[in-house]
């Protein structure tokens, strides 16, 4: 006789049972990590008011999260160079899997789902090697880890599918580091940042180059348009005053466009993009700069400059409606339009660098 347990398995097999879904956690639209005032680290789900839909504690200092198209979880990677990463049940806090690299492999902060959730994708670094890593793990599978391969260049730190493909642009930042020497850049003088296209079996289809002169310039965040355009954010590693742009534009089989502000507007972002993201509607691209508490917005369809806005630590953004959710470190969430931004809440939790829209299946962020 069938025990209840295999006779439940049955069920939810068949689809009988209902499985969780994020309503049950609130139905957020967004994942940002953050702090409290009291020292301790948060993972949260917000909704497009800047309410919070939930939150749950980490154990250590979050970068990024990941959530699973239909299920309530969330993979919480730990700041680079971690070697863990925690997925949490957003319902009830638990944690469901703790996934550590292999021996000699380091997380990049970042991670991203195949579009019917059953495989996580992460950047590593393989630091004794001095080459980027693809981590392959079966969501399906309690997450274990089922292979690799090469991103096709060194310090991938963030990788995205384009939208209906089993395509996956990579961000290789190019920075050779090694945990023996913390966030030392060993290869300044030699770093290669590149765009790379991959597929979810590993194959290189495309690599993007920069101009030589521009080899300082790391390829470090992503967004993806439905139509496959890619944004990507740039840190630069040389002199400030002769920084190249921080955004690049992307087809596949096209040559990139780099939007960017007059040279005095450039030159306050620091250098330094730390988020990209385009809007719900794709019209408007956007990149933030904490260093310079500054968010610039371009036209996608030009690259035409359209506003500068100031805000204090600002550097989390993500696709919310005809425009833009900002986060920040003084807790402030914002809505932006591409000219101005306009306060939703303050939240007692200063966000950290990222804010990631949720896939959620049958829906559309913010």
């Amino acid at each position: 006789m069938a025990s209840r347990r295999d006779f439940l398995a049955g069920l939810l097999a068949a689809g009988a049972v209902p499985r969780p879904g994020w309503a049950e956690a609130g139905a957020p639209d967004f994942l940002a990590a953050g702090r409290r005032g009291s020292g301790d680290y948060v993972l949260c789900g917000l909704r497009a008011s800047g309410d919070l839909a939930f939150e749950v504690a980490l154990p250590g200092r979050g970068h990024a999260g990941a959530g699973h198209p239909e299920r309530p979880e969330a993979v919480a990677f730990a700041r680079r160079p971690g070697t863990f990463a925690l997925v949490i049940d957003c319902r009830t806090g638990a944690v469901l899997a703790r996934l550590e690299t292999p021996p000699g492999r380091h997380f990049m902060g970042h991670g991203t789902f195949s579009a019917e959730g059953r495989l996580l994708y992460t950047p590593e670094n393989a630091f004794d090697e001095g080459q980027g890593r693809i981590g392959i793990w079966d969501a399906s599978a309690g997450y274990r880890r089922i292979g690799e391969f090469w991103s096709g260049g060194i310090g991938p730190h963030e990788a995205l599918f384009l939208p209906g493909s089993d395509v996956m642009a990579i961000a290789n930042g190019g920075i050779d580091t090694h945990p023996d020497s913390g966030r030392t850049k060993l290869n300044l003088p030699v770093m290669r940042p590149a765009l790379v296209y991959a597929s979810a079996a590993g194959e290189i289809l495309e690599t993007v180059d920069l101009p030589p002169e521009w080899h300082l310039n790391s390829i470090r965040h992503l967004a993806v348009r439905s139509d496959g355009l890619v944004a990507a954010a740039m840190q630069w590693e040389g002199d400030v005053a002769a920084a190249p742009p921080l955004l690049m534009l992307h087809r596949r089989g096209q040559v990139p466009s780099f939007p960017a502000f007059d040279p005095a507007g450039h030159r306050a972002m620091q250098g330094y993009a730390g988020s990209v993201a385009l809007s719900g509607d794709g019209r408007i691209v956007a990149i933030s700069s904490p260093r310079g508490a500054l968010v610039q917005s371009f036209e996608t369809a030009t690259g035409r400059p359209l506003a500068a806005v100031a805000q204090a630590d600002v550097c989390g953004l993500a696709p919310a409606g005809e425009g833009l959710l900002l986060t920040s470190g003084t807790g402030r969430i914002a809505r932006f339009s591409g000219a101005g931004a306009e306060t939703l809440a303050e939240q007692p939790v200063a966000w950290d660098n990222h804010v990631v829209a949720l896939n959620r299946a049958g829906s559309r962020p913010g």
